[in-house]
């Protein structure tokens, strides 16, 4: 809107700099920023906007495309569908696909660039099923507060660490994450593949309302609250209000829908146990993504709420912590996606204060986990896995080492097989909307080439993913390489 002149003289310049750093400018600037950063779509586009200013070797390090194939030899391939190693062979990578996987004793053809994998084991990069990309990194009280372009900023660095966790591809299941994946798509900025839900669409006290209490009864045709002006979270109350925000998140550019079936841990006026939404409200958000080729997953964990969004046409369940053999069985028979967590009380916890209700919800919800994975591999749900961190910046860091707490119930290579192809899986339910329609989450002709060279054999030792910086030899994205430590 405003061109920065250029004024640097005092004879000119009573302030002897550009009229722009003037006091009257800086206060008609934040009066304009108050007002546009109300809208997550305007917000996430400054940081944008600011960040392609920013040197491309420095901030965003995103490597150039290699200029000639290359291939990755010396190897054991995990290929992210089978639960054995694959030795003999290498893999030819050209582009940002993977070409071939051909024996590793033939010569290479001339112009071929050979990585020697050191007999390291080569696998798909990792997916997180259930992370939010702009609520991960920042405090509860900064995302009800801060500016978007801030929040955007900070959510960049974390993606570009995610990505040198071994994540490159993630499922963003609420919050504002349309610019970065945009930034990240664009080589604005590094970081994971992300398959955006936008705003989690939650009722009225549901789990998606985090007004505070001065803030109800809400003003027919007021103002959004802050949790929707910044695209956390979208409040739609009845048929036709579902409907409309299923829509909007839609238009711009959702992947996948999620609504808010049940009370959570993390907001403080819904109870754990209350259902949310009705079955013609499910309806309603489910017909409105099938329209688009794609689906509903919802934040549930009670049989009540699970029964009543599959009877809606729900075709995820992410938690479901506290479901029962009944409700197991129901999703068995309608083939329905059980997404869950690895909640449990332990290091990696993010605990709520003591005596508060948040701690006693998420104890709760701890004490049904185990049960919960036990009926998935009872009844064999098609089971996907995600951190689902919140809040909390220091716990990102652990992103590698919660997938390593699975080994509570799972194999190793089961653990590797739900983080890879499994996981793939549930992401390509996203149809036409897709926004990536090549493979990911394996090893074969066709696929992206995202690809880690793990030091060691994480189907013997599945915490050699705990520890990325010392483990992850080589990461490799879009057949562009992010790291390589091999000497």
């Amino acid at each position: 809107m405003f061109e920065c002149s250029d004024v640097n003289s005092t004879e000119t310049d009573p302030f002897g700099r550009c009229i722009c750093h003037s006091p009257a400018f800086a206060r008609l600037n934040a009066q304009l920023d108050a007002k546009f950063s109300r809208r997550a779509f305007l917000g996430g586009a400054a940081a944008i906007g600011a960040a392609a200013f920013w040197p491309k070797g420095a901030a965003a390090a995103i490597p150039d495309a290699p200029a000639t194939p290359i291939a990755i030899t010396n190897v054991r391939i995990f290929d992210g569908k089978s639960n054995k190693l694959i030795t003999g062979s290498r893999i030819l990578i050209e582009g940002n696909k993977i070409k071939a996987i051909e024996p590793g004793n033939t010569p290479l053809a001339q112009g071929i660039q050979a990585i020697d994998g050191g007999g390291r084991t080569l696998m798909p990069g990792l997916i997180d099923a259930h992370w939010h990309s702009m609520m991960a990194p920042v405090p509860m009280m900064d995302l009800l507060t801060a500016d978007v372009g801030y929040i955007t900023l900070v959510a960049s660095e974390e993606a570009r660490k995610t990505l040198l966790r071994g994540f490159t591809s993630i499922r963003d299941l609420a919050g504002p994450s349309f610019s970065l994946k945009r930034a990240i798509d664009s080589g604005v900025t590094s970081g994971p593949r992300i398959w955006p839900s936008g705003a989690m669409i939650s009722q009225t006290s549901g789990h998606g309302d985090f007004r505070f209490p001065y803030e109800v009864p809400a003003q027919p045709n007021g103002p959004l609250s802050r949790g929707e002006a910044v695209g956390g979270g979208m409040i739609a109350d009845g048929v036709d209000a579902v409907l409309k925000r299923v829509r909007e998140q839609l238009m711009l550019g959702a992947s996948q829908i999620k609504l808010a079936a049940g009370g959570g841990v993390a907001s403080s006026f819904d109870p754990i146990d209350v259902s949310q939404y009705t079955e013609a409200e499910f309806r309603a958000a489910v017909d409105a993504a099938e329209n688009w080729g794609t689906y509903v997953t919802v934040h549930a964990y009670t049989p009540r709420a699970i029964q009543t969004a599959i009877r809606g046409g729900v075709r995820c369940i992410d938690h479901g912590q506290l479901m029962d053999e009944e409700t197991a069985k129901i999703m068995a028979d309608k083939d329905i996606w059980f997404s869950s967590q690895a909640f449990i009380n332990n290091e990696y916890a993010n605990p709520y204060p003591e005596g508060s209700a948040n701690r006693a919800k998420q104890m709760t919800m701890f004490a049904g986990t185990d049960t919960a994975y036990g009926l998935a591999k009872k009844y064999k749900l098609k089971t996907a896995w995600g951190t689902d961190i919140l809040f909390d910046p220091r716990m990102t860091q652990n992103q590698g080492a919660i997938l390593t707490t699975m080994s509570r119930w799972y194999s190793n290579d089961e653990i590797l097989l739900m983080a890879t192809g499994g996981n793939a899986n549930l992401l390509a339910m996203s149809g036409p909307r897709n926004p990536y329609p090549s493979k990911i989450g394996v090893i074969e002709a066709g696929a992206y080439a995202d690809v880690l060279l793990v030091d060691g054999d994480p189907m013997a030792d599945i915490k050699l993913l705990a520890d990325p910086e010392k483990n992850l030899k080589l990461i490799m994205k879009d057949g562009r390489i992010y790291k390589n430590t091999l000497a």
